[in-house]
This record gives structure tokens, sequence and C-alpha cells, in this order.
């Protein structure tokens, strides 16, 4: 699954990486984003990215109950075109959560040791999400999920499930409108290259979402 993550670049960096043009967006660091929360979020309007903030937890346009959200932070890969909540979505409402760190927790023995996963580099890179519109009452909430896949060879010695992050060639196409077959859709959501990939221990500083500060990341 993919339960934290991060964001500490410079919201100038992100625009530069999505190719989005400069707006005013209220924008902090964040060491240790937890489900629940405001996210950064990218989708495409048939012509231009654009970025906005989605609520972490999936509320389906459906659901009578806005609590759904809270089971519904990740979407399997393998089943998304299955299931009710997700395959509409697949199709028409498909978005980018950028991220520069996530965070899993590894079991050994008696204890869970938090481990800090990002690029060698770095860089940003971006999970493929679902997103939907839910109004009720006069009340209107969008939110979204974090599809996870399979582990790569780094992550298999962490956690059975990864957060599904997309090549760069693949996000044009994830964010592409006209594309709407599923099983192209669902290629994109591979294990990421783990050559690419290093895992740090972290303190339990993230056990709480309370402990948004750097020293989270720091190496232990």
């Amino acid at each position: 699954m993919c339960g934290r993550f991060t964001f500490v670049h410079e919201l100038n960096d992100l625009f530069a990486y999505y190719n989005i043009a400069q707006i005013d967006l209220p924008f902090d660091k964040r060491y240790n984003i937890a489900p629940s929360q405001n996210v950064l979020a990218v989708v495409n309007d048939g012509n231009n990215n654009r970025i906005g903030y989605l609520k972490w937890g999936l509320i389906p346009a459906w659901t009578k109950d806005p609590k759904a959200g809270y089971k519904m932070i990740n979407a399997r890969a393998e089943t998304i075109d299955e299931k009710p909540a997700y395959r509409r979505l697949l199709k028409r409402r498909r978005c980018i959560i950028p991220a520069d760190s996530f965070f899993e927790w590894r079991k050994a023995n008696d204890k869970k040791i938090p481990m800090r996963i990002k690029m060698k580099d770095d860089s940003i890179f971006s999970f493929a999400g679902l997103w939907d519109r839910w109004e009720n009452n006069g009340q209107m909430i969008q939110s979204c999920t974090i599809i996870t896949t399979a582990p790569n060879d780094l992550m298999k010695n962490i956690h059975d499930r990864m957060p599904a992050i997309l090549s760069k060639d693949a996000e044009s196409a994830w964010l592409d409108r006209s594309i709407d077959d599923e099983d192209c859709l669902k290629s994109l959501l591979t294990p990421y290259d783990a050559n690419q990939m290093e895992a740090y221990e972290v303190s339990t500083l993230v056990n709480s979402p309370k402990n948004d500060v750097e020293e989270v990341i720091e190496k232990v």
C-alpha cells in the first residue's frame, strides 16, 4: 500500500516538471503527507496540464457516506477495471499525484521499521491516481486514490505492495483523455525500475501525521 509520502521540492520545480503555467497556489513543503489530507494533483483538461488539491481518500460520486474515503486511499492496479468505484474513473478521471519519496514499514521480528523510499537522484516522480467528485446538499468534495502495484526488487524486502509510479513517457499517456482502453492503461501500472531507487531507515517520528517536519526524512 501507500500510506505516507513527501513533497519537499520547490513549487517552481513542480510547475516546470509537469509543464504547468505558474499560478498562485497555497503551498508548503510536506514531510509527512497522510490520508484524509489535501494533496497536490495534476490533471489534463484536454489541452494543458492543470494542478490543484484533492482530498486523499476516494469518495465515489454515488456513495451516500463521505466517510467511505477513509477506506479508499489506495486502489489495486490489478482490479481497477473491475471494481465499481474505479472502473468509470479509469476511463474518465485519471490524475497524477506528485511526490519525491514515500514511506513504508518493514517488518523485523516484532517491530515495524519505517523506511523512506526515493529516487537515487532525489527527483520528482508521479503516482498514478484516480479522482472523483462527490456532491450532496450543497457540499462538494473532490478526492483521489493512489494506485498500487506489485513490489519491485527493492520493495520486496520492505513490503508486498508499492505505489504505481509512472515513467516519464507513461505520465503523458495516463493524463491523455483520448485514451480509454483499459488494457492499455493498466499496462502503464507496472513496478518502477528498482535500479533508480533507494531506501533507508528513518525515525518513528513518521508514525504520527502530526510530525510534518524535516527531521522525519533524516536517515537513522
